[in-house]
Order: C-alpha cells, then sequence, then structure tokens
C-alpha cells in the first residue's frame, strides 16, 4: 500500500519510513508534518497524512490513525488518505463546492475500508483551508484545532469518544480524561457501516493562527495548554520539533505525574504567509 501512495496527487506520508518529516508550500501558505512508529513498537506505522494543493490559495491537510486491535489498521489509515488525494485530485465540475468533494472522498473512503472485509478501521481528521477560511471535518478521535497566536483557541473538534463526550458535556475535566483508562475507545470511525462525519463551521483565520490537525497520539500525551502554547508561536519548524519531542518523552514513561500513552504520532501545521 505504502508505494501505491507515490501515485496519486499531493504529499502523503509515511510511505514506509519510520519517521517522515516534510515542509511543503500550499494555500497561501505553508505546512510543516511529522509522523512516526511509537517508541519501543515492533509493528509499522498506522498513522498517515496527507497535503493536498488545489489551486494558489485552497488545500486540505489530513491525519489518519489506524484502529489498534483491528486487523488492517495501517491499511485503512493509508486508503483515507489516499482516497482522499486521489478524489480530489479527478477533474471536477466547475461548481462543484471543496467541501463536496471532501464528504465524497470521505464516504468512499469508508466504502473501501469496509470492503477489505477484515473488520479494518481507522479515525480521520480533516482540514479544508480555501481563501483564508479553515473548515474542519473529521471522524473519530484524530483532531482538527485552530490557534490564535495569543493562544487562544478559536476552533478544536470534539473527539467521537465516549470520554471525549463526557469531557465536553462538563462529566470529565481534562486531567480526568486524558487519564482514563478508557480513553482509547471509539464511537466513530471509517469503516463502519454507520460512520458519521462531522463537519465544523468555517472560521477565518488571522494572519499568525496556526492549524493543527492530529492524531491521538498527541492528545493523549500533551495537555492542551502545554500544545497551545508551543502552537502559538515561534517557526512552524521549531513547533514541530517541540511537539513531537514533548510528545516522545511523555510516551517513554520517564516523568512521573504526567499522561502517557505510548503511540504512533502524525501531525501536519499550517500557517498562513503574512504576506498573501
Amino acid at each position: 500500500m505504502g508505494k501505491d501512495l507515490n501515485t496519486v496527487a499531493g504529499h502523503l506520508y509515511p510511505d514506509d519510513e519510520d519517521i517522515a518529516i516534510g515542509r511543503h508550500e500550499i494555500a497561501g501558505g505553508h505546512a510543516v508534518v511529522y509522523s512516526c512508529r511509537g517508541p519501543g513498537k515492533a509493528t509499522p506505522n498506522e498513522d498517515a497524512a496527507a497535503v493536498i494543493p488545489i489551486d494558489r490559495q485552497a488545500g486540505v491537510l489530513a491525519v489518519a490513525d489506524g484502529v489498534g486491535g483491528l486487523r488492517a489498521g495501517r491499511e485503512a489509515a493509508n486508503i483515507a488518505v489516499s482516497c482522499l488525494a486521489r478524489t480530489l485530485s479527478d477533474p471536477a465540475p466547475v461548481d462543484e463546492l471543496l467541501r463536496t468533494r471532501i464528504l465524497n472522498a470521505m464516504e468512499k473512503a469508508n466504502d473501501e475500508v469496509i470492503d477489505l472485509g477484515v473488520g479494518a478501521g481507522t479515525t480521520l481528521a480533516i482540514a479544508e483551508i480555501n481563501n483564508g477560511v479553515v473548515r474542519a471535518y473529521h471522524v473519530g478521535d484524530a483532531a482538527v484545532m485552530l490557534v490564535g497566536q495569543k493562544g487562544r483557541i478559536k476552533f478544536l473538534t470534539i473527539p467521537h469518544t465516549p470520554i471525549g463526550l463526557a469531557q465536553e458535556a462538563g462529566f470529565l475535566d481534562e486531567h480526568e480524561a486524558i487519564r482514563h483508562e478508557d480513553r482509547h475507545l471509539l464511537s466513530n470511525m471509517v469503516g463502519s457501516s454507520d460512520m458519521r462525519i462531522e463537519v465544523g463551521p468555517p472560521v477565518t483565520m488571522a494572519a499568525y493562527d496556526t492549524v493543527l490537525v492530529a492524531s491521538d497520539g498527541l492528545f493523549d500525551n500533551l495537555n492542551l495548554d502545554e500544545i497551545v502554547e508551543i502552537v502559538r508561536k515561534g517557526p512552524l519548524e521549531e513547533v514541530r520539533e517541540q511537539l513531537s519531542a514533548g510528545a516522545l518523552i511523555r510516551m517513554t514513561g520517564a516523568l512521573q505525574d504526567h499522561p502517557s500513552k505510548p503511540d504512533d504520532l502524525t501531525f501536519v501545521g499550517f500557517r498562513p504567509d503574512p504576506d498573501q
């Protein structure tokens, strides 16, 4: 499956590498990518990511996380991002909205994962960036986040998990949720006959806002305020280094009294070019 990723438009990860790092000009700004296998893990990275240019001011960022414990999780994640890239690279009617094409791609990916016939599943988070406006699409607990330069969270997806919903409803605080033994349980995934796509509102980006699309390997190991403090400032390449290093240290359990969940780690960060 990894070799097939190179046959579609866009930049797809991890392409069989243990660690994949990239930088891409896209949608009037630039994106950085990081993907790696979980520390001490013998099996391949089951995450996948995509950076898909549409035109000079539009692009799509995506992260998929193959569901652990199910067969063919890596293949399901690769299907999700490659199907998205393939669908968006196909010719489309002039009046067809990018939103419609993304939704169609997600439905196709769901059908293809189901057709594997082994009960595979994956989460999928997508950020559509179009003329300075960002919109999120997600299934499962991979997340899309928009952070302002001063640290305000302008948008954050709600995980499709019982724990995520309980936290959103106020029954659990962040400290309880990130350490809960059932945090990994999903209520929605690509590869399910009743998959539900959640579409976020359009949010206009300011000049120094940052979009982050990430697998749960990031949010299960760093607290939200820690992520925000890293993401809101400094060059994106430094943001990538700090996020990856911080999450991987937590995964090793080297720091007591902090969350620690060894897992594959993948994220894409984006900022618009202020001069655009």
